[in-house]
């Protein structure tokens, strides 16, 4: 069996890197989604000890970034076109 080498637009490293960020900021939305200021960690955006207010505008932000990851691991992960010289 012969195995010829696939040529990526993007290393293959960057789009594992694009899956993982894209998994970690869509578990972010949950937690913001879910959980009001008060109760989230201490090292996240909009953190107040005190507040009752949900931040869906957080939560939707890295929605929107997530979805960009996993679109920009998909088209990256496509092989490059050849140039046929005629």
């Amino acid at each position: 069996m012969v195995r010829t080498r696939i040529e990526r637009l993007v290393p293959v490293w960057a789009i594992v890197a694009m899956i993982a960020l894209g998994v970690l900021l869509f578990a972010v939305s949950v937690v913001y989604f879910s959980e009001p200021a008060r109760h989230l960690p201490s090292f996240f955006p909009g953190y107040a000890a005190r507040s009752a207010h949900h931040h869906t505008k957080h939560g939707l932000l890295a929605v929107v970034i997530a979805v960009v990851a996993f679109v920009g691991a998909w088209v990256g992960s496509g092989r490059k076109r050849r140039r046929w010289d005629a």
